[in-house]
């Protein structure tokens, strides 16, 4: 049998030591939050968009003011739901506009001043519901 000297034992100690304190330094360094995490399933439905009426510039009547429609099932204004439409331009764009809807969340109305929505160059518009 070999013998080792009791030098050679407390350096091969002291430098398991150090590694070790070396990766515990590393992972006793990381915190992760409390999460919630879960998965399920639901139906997923389209909406249908009637009565599409555009509101046109008292002043300049080729600029579009605003965009109203009926959206059904409704998009309450007090709940979490959003309503955003995308306007297909023949040059330039899309333009996004943010909609707001009534009380009954059945009539959606989207501002289309800013950027401006011109009515030579529309050529669709997307709407992009969710509750």
């Amino acid at each position: 049998m070999r013998y080792r000297s009791p030098i050679t034992i407390i350096a091969a100690v002291g430098i398991g030591l150090l590694i070790a304190g070396g990766a515990y330094a590393f992972t006793a360094s990381n915190t992760v939050p409390n999460a919630t995490v879960g998965a399920g399933t639901g139906t997923v439905s389209g909406y249908t968009i009637t009565s599409m009426h555009y509101s046109l510039d008292a002043t300049t009547p080729t600029n579009i003011d605003s965009v109203t429609f009926q959206i059904s099932p409704v998009v309450p204004s007090t709940s979490s739901g959003k309503v955003v439409i995308s306007a297909a331009l023949s040059t330039g764009g899309p333009n996004s506009y943010t909609c707001t809807t009534d009380t009954t969340g059945e009539t959606v109305t989207c501002a289309t001043t800013s950027p401006q929505l011109t009515a030579a160059l529309l050529t669709g518009i997307t709407v992009v519901a969710a509750q």
